[in-house]
């Protein structure tokens, strides 16, 4: 009997568990919803195995609802708080070993994306960053962010990547992941596009073409 009451209540603190994880996934799923989903070109991404767990990953690339991809974006709501989709901080390590944090860029837009030397997606886009950031580098920063793991991708590899190619947009190096779990990064390549004040105007989940980076650029730049 007492075999039995074991087993039913094992049964009940599962059932309770689960429901505690629907509950937590439902509630990271409404957090830092961005103003505009990107179209793509259609590519996934690469999967991020490295990144952080799954399950406690942000669904920062969710569309908003009430908005139309394409659309400007749209203003705050009455009451509605001025910061609800403030970008997550974070600190990683620009070229020099330095910490450098994504709050310090306040002030001025900045284009983050997340990226590693395996993910061939990733390499596709970068010709297109370099060109906007050639375009645009005086007005937005550009955040480009290498998920260096230490083994399947190391400081090494990345930076022999970008030496390789010319690419000049600043590179940093996210060897704690604190990028990766700040912003929940479940798959590469992906794009945030965040304005002056720090909030998440824009997201490109999959690699952008050059149409889609400069329309994720129009929400930062005023007319």
């Amino acid at each position: 009997m007492k075999k039995y009451w074991k087993i039913i209540a094992g049964c009940i603190g599962f059932s309770i568990l689960m429901a505690g994880s629907v509950i937590l996934y439902n509630k990271l799923s409404r957090e830092y919803e961005p103003e505009q989903n990107l179209e793509t070109d259609g590519l996934n991404g690469e999967e991020n195995g490295d990144a952080g767990d799954g399950n406690n990953r942000k669904k920062a690339g969710s569309e908003q609802s009430g908005t139309e991809n394409g659309q400007p974006a749209a203003d705050y709501e009455d009451g509605q708080p001025e910061d609800e989709n403030k970008a997550p901080d974070f600190t990683v390590e620009n070229a020099d070993g330095e910490a450098v944090s994504l709050s310090s860029m306040e002030g001025k837009p900045v284009v983050l994306n997340f990226w590693a030397s395996w993910c061939p997606p990733c390499k596709s886009e970068m010709p297109d960053f370099q060109k906007a950031y050639e375009t645009y580098g005086e007005e937005i920063q550009f955040m480009m962010v290498d998920l260096t793991d230490g083994s399947r991708e190391t400081r090494e590899t990345a930076g022999e990547f970008i030496e390789e190619q010319g690419f000049t947009f600043p590179v940093y190096y996210d060897v704690n992941q604190e990028g990766a779990y700040a912003f929940y990064v479940s798959a590469l390549p992906a794009t945030y596009f965040i304005d002056e004040k720090g909030r998440i105007v824009a997201v490109g989940k999959g690699m952008l073409d050059e149409e889609a980076l400069e329309k994720g650029i129009s929400y930062l730049i005023s007319d």
